[in-house]
């Protein structure tokens, strides 16, 4: 084994203590690992974290869920549409894609760059989101209310995070927390149940039977990982909600600077 990839499962515990702590983000470090470190090319790298984040989300989940955490009213109406979403989007639109999207002269625009800096727009976005709702919005004492338009949100996040092989915690936490009205902590743990269903559905359905899967390595990345969602869960519970609103926003900032840099300056 080489030294790159003893980080590269060092950075698994890392992508479940994200996920346990702050209820999503654990693709945002998942896809850089798969396809910077261990080599894969987008198709497999999104294919993957999606069974990685997935499973990983499922040992949190439990675990939130078996903790009262969980909002089951919001992770099944925002959970159902999503999982649609995604199986749709891995089963039918990325095999799909052409390798080359479209050429501008000698300058080809590749379904790579399309995917990974799709990936890293979106991790902008959610995170300008969360810091702009930290000084207007404080919290009260919870009460689930709903919008109509938090069915479709799911299937709309449910279809892009498929198209980018992520679970979608980095959306579904915001979009909880400002459509369904949960607090920081309840739309963690929510996330966690919504990312399970939606990642491991749009692998199995969409994922599993199109590309050559190495089991072996994705149990031991998994099993790192979900020693690390649940360390990531304990901490959970001793932290404030700003720290996690700040920490998560700035975090995936700096993940998607590096995806760009990496796509479209350096490669």
């Amino acid at each position: 084994m080489q030294l790159i990839e003893i980080f590269g499962y060092i950075g698994a515990f890392f992508i479940g203590l994200i996920m346990g702590v702050l209820g999503g983000g654990g693709s945002i470090l998942a896809v850089p690992i798969l396809a910077y470190i261990f080599h894969f090319d987008e198709k497999v790298a999104t294919a993957y974290s999606l069974f990685i984040v997935g499973s990983t989300g499922l040992i949190g989940g439990v675990r939130q869920a078996i903790n009262k955490m969980v909002d089951w009213k919001a992770a099944f109406i925002f959970g159902v549409p999503a999982v649609v979403g995604i199986t749709l989007t891995r089963a039918f639109i990325v095999p799909a894609l052409p390798d080359t999207l479209f050429e501008i002269y000698s300058f080809e625009f590749t379904r790579r760059m399309g995917m990974f800096g799709l990936f890293a727009a979106l991790m902008i976005l959610a995170a300008v989101s969360m810091l702009s709702k930290d000084k207007i919005r404080k919290q009260k004492k919870h009460t689930t209310t709903f919008h109509p338009l938090i069915l479709s949100e799911g299937f709309f996040i449910g279809a892009l995070t498929g198209l980018v092989g992520a679970g979608g915690g980095f959306l579904i936490v915001p979009a909880l927390m400002v459509i369904a009205q949960l607090e920081m902590k309840k739309a963690s743990a929510t996330s966690l149940v919504i990312i399970a269903l939606n990642s491991l559905t749009g692998f199995f359905l969409g994922d599993a039977s199109k590309i050559d899967i190495n089991w072996n390595f994705l149990g031991v990345f998994v099993s790192i990982a979900m020693v690390g969602i649940i360390i990531g869960t304990i901490i959970n519970s001793y932290l404030p909600v700003k720290l996690l609103k700040k920490t998560f926003a700035y975090f995936i900032i700096a993940m998607a600077i590096f995806i760009f840099i990496e796509e479209f300056i350096i490669g």
